[in-house]
C-alpha cells in the first residue's frame, strides 16, 4: 500500500485521449488513487472552489495534486495556476503542469508562477508509461504533501 494511496489527483487536461492513457497507465500499474478530471481552467477553478457541479465534496473530493495542462480553452493552465497559487485555500495543493510544451518561456513562468514541477509530454507512447509511472513512484511514494487538514 502506498503511502499517499489516498491522495487524490486531479487532472485538468482538455484532450481526453491523454487522459485516458493516463488511467490505463495507472490501471495497469495498479496504482489505486483516485483521478479525477476537469477539461479546463473554468472546470478546474470551479472544482476547486467547490462551485456549481462541485459542490459536493464526496463526489469531488480536494486533490492533493493537480496534474496540469497549460494548453486548455476557457482559461488556460498558466492563468489557473496563478489563481491556484496566490489563493490562500489552495496554494498548497501541489501543481505538476504536464503539457505538450517544452517552450522555456513556458517552463519559466510555470516556475515563476508556482508550479511544483514541469514536466513535457512525450510523444511516443513508451515514454508516456515511463512518465507517468515515474510521477506515481516520486509524487505517491516518495514526496510528503500538505492534506486537507495540514496546518502551521
Amino acid at each position: 500500500m502506498s503511502k499517499s494511496e489516498k491522495l487524490v489527483i486531479l487532472v485538468a487536461e482538455d484532450d481526453p485521449d491523454d487522459f485516458d492513457m493516463i488511467v490505463e497507465v495507472f490501471e495497469e500499474n495498479k496504482i489505486t488513487n483516485p483521478l479525477f478530471r476537469v477539461p479546463d481552467g473554468v472546470e478546474l477553478m470551479a472544482y476547486l472552489r467547490k462551485e456549481g457541479d462541485y459542490e459536493d465534496s464526496s463526489k469531488f473530493p480536494r486533490p492533493g495534486i493537480i496534474l496540469l495542462d497549460l494548453n486548455m480553452p476557457k482559461l488556460d493552465g498558466k492563468e489557473a495556476l496563478e489563481l491556484i497559487k496566490t489563493d490562500p485555500n489552495l496554494k498548497r495543493i501541489p501543481v505538476v503542469v504536464f503539457t505538450s510544451s517544452k517552450l522555456s518561456e513556458d517552463i519559466i513562468s510555470s516556475y515563476d508562477l508556482g508550479a511544483n514541477s514541469f514536466i513535457s509530454k512525450p510523444v511516443n507512447i513508451m515514454d508516456f508509461i515511463r512518465i507517468i509511472r515515474t510521477f506515481s513512484d516520486y509524487w505517491l511514494e516518495i514526496v510528503n504533501v500538505p492534506t486537507n487538514g495540514d496546518t502551521v
